[in-house]
């Protein structure tokens, strides 16, 4: 008998028809011999929804963080007690958990909780007992101020793998809309292939880079507890992709040069004009943008201009999530004086765009390739960076699109069929 944990997003849960068909497709898994575990996110919008009626409320309904996560939550528990009502109504047994009756404790953050420790206790009695047990996703509890805590956007996807590993499931299944994981995102590129598997390393990559079929926490999760994961569609019966988390015993796994491309248009740039070129400068820079919590992702330094030692300047551009511009280019303005800039640039009108692939490591001629791919496309690129097996360039939103197109198509990856994207509003 196999344990397997399957993750439903919100579009496989969008309807009360959505729901009756997952039930379904949970107690076909749990007939075939395996005891089944479940967690589900929010019905469609439902959290969307939530936000918005709190700033209906509130002009800074995060002003008062423990009360949004009390809010927010309360759409994962509709969905786990829904599918749980289906499921028993066609027949299974079944019983639903919030996070923190799953076991699942998290640090004291609102918000953005990460996962300290998973005590499935009750899990297991309903898995001993021949139930289905349904979790509800994307939220934990803290031991030190017994309070409910969400994990994030995307949090559910960590929750299935945290219970995946805290379980010692045999896999840990993400349901979406399409039916793997795929060379592009199929809604920007509907040539692009569907992959059979996937090495964690190329995943991890892919998830960083902006593809947005698995949440990076949860990949990362999945490689530092060695869980396998497979993304499939609940709309399909599809087999889906297998991630890999090591090796598989007597599998030989390709290293394609290229696995994917990724495209994020959620990206923004700060360029620093006129930093003093001193040592402690850039630290000071970078301590400010921390304290402002935001996640760097590229950093450019140009080099230093000036004729003498004592007045050299250099500019530093970096990039960042687009929804920290405001918040960082606010603290950076405050530390003006501090830090001796002379002026701030903003662009929220930036995309990147990565390839990934594990081969990589070991051909040449990839970045002869990308480059001259774009220049055929005419794409002016503004920044470059890499890892052993990642390439990522920026370039205008505008050009994003057309961009990726053109990557796809020179690396080969393009496809004969079209993707079917089944719901049509992501995860």
């Amino acid at each position: 008998m196999a344990l397997i944990v399957q993750k439903f997003g919100g579009s496989s849960v969008g309807d009360a028809t959505k729901i009756k068909h997952v039930a379904r497709r949970v107690i076909e898994t749990q007939k075939a011999g395996n005891q089944v575990v479940v967690v589900v996110s929010a019905m469609g919008d439902t959290t969307d929804d939530l936000i918005d009626l709190a700033q209906s409320v509130a002009q800074d309904p995060y002003a008062a963080p423990r009360e949004m996560d009390m809010l927010l939550t309360s759409g994962e528990r509709i969905s786990m007690a829904l599918l749980a009502i289906a499921i028993n109504a066609q027949g299974a047994k079944s019983r639903s958990f919030t996070g923190s009756q799953a076991g699942i404790m998290t640090s004291s953050k609102h918000g953005d909780a990460r996962i300290a420790e998973v005590s499935p206790v009750r899990i297991k009695e309903a898995l001993d007992a021949g139930d289905i047990a349904i979790v509800a996703g994307f939220q934990g509890f803290n031991k030190d101020s017994k309070d409910i805590t969400t994990l994030g956007r995307g949090g559910s996807d960590t929750t299935a793998v945290a219970l995946a590993a805290a379980l010692d499931a045999d896999v840990c299944e993400i349901y979406s809309d399409v039916d793997g994981v795929y060379t592009a995102d199929p809604r920007m590129i509907p040539a692009a292939k569907k992959l059979d598997a996937i090495d964690i390393e190329s995943m991890l990559e892919l998830a960083a880079a902006g593809a947005k079929i698995l949440h990076i926490r949860a990949v990362e999760y999945a490689r530092r507890h060695n869980v396998d994961l497979r993304v499939r569609s609940t709309f399909s019966t599809d087999p889906g992709t297998i991630v890999y988390s090591s090796q598989p015993e007597g599998v030989k796994m390709e290293e394609a040069v290229v696995s994917g491309v990724a495209a994020d248009k959620g990206q923004a740039k700060i360029t620093v004009i006129g930093i003093p070129d001193l040592p402690g400068k850039a630290a000071e820079l970078f301590k400010v943008v921390a304290e402002a919590d935001a996640n760097i992702d590229m950093i450019v330094q140009n080099t230093p201009t000036g004729s003498d030692v004592t007045d050299r300047v250099s500019d530093i551009s970096f990039t960042l999530p687009l929804g920290d511009l405001g918040r960082v280019a606010g603290a950076l303005d405050a530390a003006k004086t501090t830090i001796g800039y002379r002026e701030l640039e903003q662009d929220a009108d930036i995309g990147k765009l990565s390839i990934v692939g594990a081969g990589m490591r070991t051909h040449s001629g990839v970045s002869a390739t990308l480059f001259s791919a774009l220049a055929k496309a005419g794409i002016n690129i503004e920044m470059i960076s890499t890892s052993e097996i990642r390439i990522s360039v920026i370039t205008s939103s505008k050009q994003l699109d057309d961009a990726a197109r053109a990557v796809h198509t020179a690396f080969g990856l393009d496809s004969d069929i079209e993707a079917v994207v089944y719901a049509g509003t992501g995860r």
